[in-house]
């Protein structure tokens, strides 16, 4: 089944500030470790039918994430579309929003997220074959970590410049309020705060409309 993703971001901004949250995170818990690091590039598209996606796309897969695929497209109703390059392996990302927000910014959503066999190049062809446009394309630096059994992935967005994600995956709804409440306490502990859903979409609507400037470079922007 597409797994339920529970995600907090906080706005860290600066390098510092990240170096910082890292130190205290390792400071409270002796066991936190480096899982990951990678590099990315993710485009959004908009337009176009999730099922004429699937039907595209669906001999890229097995059964089994045939399954969440088709779980995905049954029960969404607002989905965020993305093809994803992070390091040399290519990517299908779907989310769904099972909250009061949007699948590309939200809280809780439904996920799907498998590799594919061809280029980001190739993949975005295939989108674009069907109707599908850019939104936007972004570009990150992530380093993840485990600290107390919950994931925490640093980026360094375009635009953005440093963000946390505090995120934990889980098998069914009747976990989230649960969840958001563990992580809300492990933020709380770490002295950070949570970036408004209000501000993350004025955030959101200023890079797509600028995506361009941004895209593959350092460059970041300030939107309260």
């Amino acid at each position: 089944m597409a797994h339920l993703e529970i995600e907090i971001k906080s706005l860290l901004g600066s390098k510092s500030a990240a170096d910082a949250l890292l130190a205290k995170m390792q400071t409270i818990d002796s066991a936190c470790v480096s899982t990951s690091n990678n590099t990315q590039l993710n485009h959004y598209f908009e337009g176009g039918e999730i099922t004429a996606l699937f039907e595209a796309t669906k001999h890229f897969f097995t059964p089994e994430q045939l399954q969440k695929f088709e779980k995905i497209v049954a029960q969404g109703t607002d989905f965020s579309i993305r093809t994803r390059q992070r390091d040399s392996e290519v990517l299908l990302v779907i989310k769904a929003s099972i909250d009061e927000g949007t699948s590309a910014n939200t809280i809780s959503r439904l996920e799907f997220e498998e590799a594919v066999p061809v280029t980001l190049g190739a993949l975005d062809e295939i989108f674009l074959g069907l109707g599908y446009t850019y939104q936007a394309k972004w570009s990150r630096r992530r380093d993840e970590y485990l600290y107390k059994g919950i994931t925490v992935c640093f980026d360094k967005n375009a635009g953005y410049g440093y963000l946390a994600e505090f995120e934990k995956v889980v098998p069914n709804g009747s976990d989230v309020a649960t969840t958001r409440a563990e992580l809300d306490i492990v933020m709380a502990e770490l002295g950070v705060s949570e970036l408004s859903q209000e501000r993350l979409a004025r955030m959101f609507a200023y890079y797509n409309a600028n995506w361009a400037d941004y895209y593959g470079t350092d460059k970041t922007f300030t939107i309260e």
